[in-house]
């Protein structure tokens, strides 16, 4: 290793799915169910909003916790969705830059973190980029948010437990009873509760709950790249109690400064505009998906996000599956990018209807079942 590299970048390794995007680059026409994104485009009146602000100069930095119409309309959202709690709210560079300052601004080195596995590829990450200890609890086989496990893992070094529901890789939704024992579980033992909830809008059956129902002091993540399409645009949004919001800005007047101030513009645009077409679409891809590949692969229907995590056949590692997929020209994430296992894959079903038939019809054949019905 390089003398000037610093110690903490070798507690992790470089994101496994950028380099299955890597891959995909060098494929002619692959059959792509790997991108966590979605496949619609980002609504005309958001791109208009966005350019309007450009050309109107709204181009230097925003204030660090945003420009206030954004966080004015986010923070009654807020308010109204949680009553009499005593919330802040400000706007991150992506989600993915509100985890960072999350974790910047709670964890010590020696705390742990308590997450299900499987788990999003950037928590264990950065959870060990802060000195912290990441403690996986086992989700397997149905991927559910057990509060008895998360109980079974609190220590006394146990600082925060980190839930993501709808969930990725998974697709898995908790149920709100089991939140609420969660919520309750880091109020009794006074441990941080952070609720990535990126995914909330794509919630196919009944409604979203959140932990911060049940626990003020949560502090919950959201943004607008997965339900709006922005994913490059990199506006999220933070909220929770008053001085955890402020450590976080804090920190972020000294690394990201602000999100893109046009952005934020969009963002305030994209409040206004209704997602119930994709939503009902993502339902109905959910429901092809599932429909075609249960009888041939174990899986768990998800109730949310736009993913499928199946099992790979018998006796087959999912990395293997994914390298004989890979072959046959169909892009998956292997599982064990997301786990301490090796046994499953992610489909994305954020895809056009023709390439979820054709994907589908592949990984049928390759599993080794001539039944198909739609081959």
């Amino acid at each position: 290793m390089h003398p000037w590299i610093a110690d903490r970048t070798t507690s992790f390794d470089s994101s496994g799915i950028r380099k299955v995007f890597d891959l995909a680059a060098k494929l002619k026409d692959p059959i792509n169910l790997s991108i966590g994104q979605p496949d619609f485009d980002v609504p005309e009146v958001i791109q208009d909003a966005t350019v309007d602000a450009i050309r109107s100069g709204k181009n230097a930095y925003s204030p660090t916790q945003g420009i206030a119409p954004l966080r004015e309309r986010l923070l009654a959202e807020v308010r109204a969705k949680y009553p009499g709690q005593d919330r802040d709210v400000f706007i991150s560079s992506g989600t993915s830059g509100g985890l960072v300052l999350s974790m910047l601004s709670m964890i010590n080195p020696g705390d742990e973190v308590i997450f299900l596995d499987p788990y999003f590829v950037m928590y264990p990450a950065l959870v060990r980029l802060c000195g912290g200890v990441p403690v996986k609890v086992n989700s397997y086989p149905d991927f559910r948010l057990d509060p008895a496990k998360i109980e079974a893992a609190i220590t006394p070094k146990t600082k925060m437990i980190l839930v993501n529901s709808p969930a990725n890789p998974t697709g898995v939704t908790a149920t709100e009873d089991d939140l609420r024992d969660v919520a309750d579980l880091a109020a009794k033992h006074n441990v941080a509760l952070l609720s990535d909830e990126i995914y909330s809008r794509f919630y196919y059956d009944g409604d979203f709950a959140s932990p911060a129902s049940h626990n003020p002091d949560t502090i919950v993540i959201d943004g607008f790249s997965k339900s709006h399409a922005m994913t490059g645009w990199r506006v999220g949004y933070v909220h929770g109690p008053p001085e955890i919001i402020s450590t976080m800005l804090k920190i972020q007047q000294y690394s990201f400064v602000c999100s893109p101030q046009p952005a934020q513009w969009g963002a305030l645009r994209a409040m206004e505009v209704s997602l119930d077409g994709h939503i009902d679409d993502y339902r109905r891809k959910r429901d092809f998906m599932v429909q075609q590949l249960s009888p041939h692969f174990e899986l768990t229907s998800p109730g949310g996000a736009f993913y499928l995590f199946p099992k790979a056949p018998a006796g087959e590692t999912g990395s293997a599956f994914v390298e004989r997929a890979i072959q046959d020209g169909v892009l998956i994430i292997p599982g064990n990018i997301f786990s301490d296992q090796d046994s499953h894959f992610r489909i994305s079903f954020a895809a056009d209807d023709e390439t979820l038939r054709r994907g589908a019809e592949r990984l049928i054949k390759l599993a080794g079942d001539n039944s198909c019905s739609i081959c």
